[in-house]
C-alpha cells in the first residue's frame, strides 16, 4: 500500500476547512493540536492558510479512558492553550484518527476550561476503524489498514510510515 503524501493532503483540507468554516459563518477560529502528531498537522495546516493565529496544544494522556492500563507516558507535557475556551468556536487537529478514543479525551480535556461554541474536527488521515461515533469534519485521507498495520506520522516535516506490527 502507497501511503498518501502529507504535502498534498494538507493543502486539500486548507481548502476543505476555509470552506467549512465560510459555510458555518466562523470568522475566527481557535486552533488547537494534539500532542505531538496533531501539532505537526495544526502548525503545517496554519501555514498552508496563511494564518498567524496561536496554536494551543493538548496533551490528553492524563484523559485517556486507557491511562490506568498505559500508565504515564514519559513524553506527557503540560496543555497549553493561549485563549479562552468558553464560547469559542475551535478548530481541534490530529494526525491520524483510529478509535476516536484520543478525540473523546481531547473533548473532555477541552470542556474542564469552558464550554466552546464548536468544535471542528481535522483529521490529516482517518484509519476508518472507529469504536466511538466520532468522525473529522475535514481530513485529508481515508485508509483501511489490516488489523496488524498502524500509520505512523514523524515531524515536524510530516512524513508517513507504514509499520507492520506482525514483524
Amino acid at each position: 500500500m502507497s501511503l498518501p503524501n502529507p504535502a498534498e493532503l494538507i493543502s486539500q483540507m486548507a481548502t476543505d476547512l476555509k470552506a467549512h468554516l465560510e459555510l458555518r459563518g466562523i470568522s475566527e477560529p481557535r486552533f488547537i493540536g494534539i500532542r505531538s502528531g496533531g501539532v505537526w498537522v495544526a502548525q503545517a495546516l496554519l501555514k498552508e492558510l496563511g494564518s498567524h493565529s496561536p496554536l494551543g496544544t493538548l496533551d490528553v494522556s492524563f484523559y485517556r479512558d486507557d491511562f490506568s492500563q498505559n500508565g504515564l507516558h514519559p513524553q506527557v507535557r503540560p496543555s497549553a492553550l493561549p485563549f479562552e475556551i468558553e464560547g469559542q468556536h475551535l478548530v481541534l487537529i490530529d494526525d491520524v484518527l483510529m478509535s476516536g478514543r484520543t478525540i473523546r479525551a481531547a473533548m473532555n480535556e477541552l470542556f474542564d476550561y469552558g464550554r466552546p461554541a464548536s468544535i471542528t474536527l481535522v483529521c490529516l488521515l482517518d484509519l476508518d476503524a472507529a469504536e466511538l461515533p466520532i468522525r473529522p469534519n475535514v481530513v485529508g485521507a481515508t485508509l483501511s489498514l489490516a488489523a496488524h498495520e498502524r500509520v505512523k506520522l514523524s515531524g515536524p516535516e510530516l512524513a508517513l510510515e507504514l509499520q507492520d506490527l506482525a514483524l
